[in-house]
């Protein structure tokens, strides 16, 4: 994947991005867009509006131009809402199911967990953070980096639970029980927009 190395949370703030670094709310974060002029009201067009939104979704994974279009691909030739299935494929990744099960402080600490070989997938190793899990997969932690694990969980202040997900923290293992429902996944996504996007 290629990196973006320049300000993170200027580009955050760019496409209304809050999952900036933990579980905290970040009501306190400026809502604007970065720049001198970030403030100013400008009336966006529909391609802006969808591009902004695409962008918004991507950013949230970090996900590439190039994995989060093939999301899309994969998403539209299934039976079913695309939408909600490039959504569903997005939340199976086992990088962000690493941080949904506060394994992680942020996404990108899970990647970093997954692409080191920390965890296992069924009792074998995976490093690869676009892993898609499926239903009934396993995932745990490996024996030599479980103290590690550890610490990071007790850096985190406020633990979350999602339904779709079994998370023992004490044997640090998840069970991935079933891909989440619409309802179940950020309110705050209008993907409708980005099909749209990709339908031009």
């Amino acid at each position: 994947m290629a990196r973006y190395t320049g300000p993170t949370n200027k580009l955050y703030r760019n496409f209304g991005v809050k999952d900036l670094s933990n579980r905290k709310l970040t009501s306190s974060m400026r809502q604007n867009s970065s720049g001198q002029h970030g403030a100013m009201r400008k009336k966006a067009s529909d391609y802006a509006l969808q591009l902004k939104e695409k962008q918004k979704i991507r950013l949230t994974y970090l996900v590439s131009e190039k994995q989060f279009a093939k999301y899309y691909e994969t998403a539209s030739r299934k039976t079913g809402v695309t939408g909600t299935i490039m959504l569903q494929m997005l939340e199976s990744r086992l990088d962000n199911v690493i941080f949904r099960a506060g394994f992680a402080i942020t996404r990108r600490q899970a990647r970093q967990i997954v692409n080191h070989g920390h965890v296992l997938v069924n009792g074998k190793k995976v490093d690869i953070p676009s892993y898609l899990l499926k239903a009934g997969d396993e995932v745990t932690v490996k024996t030599n980096s479980q103290n590690y694990i550890k610490n990071v969980q007790e850096s985190i202040d406020m633990a979350l639970s999602f339904a779709w997900l079994n998370v023992d923290k004490a044997a640090q293992k998840i069970v991935f029980d079933r891909v989440p429902q619409r309802e179940e996944m950020d309110p705050e996504f209008k993907e409708q927009l980005v099909i749209e996007y990709y339908s031009k």
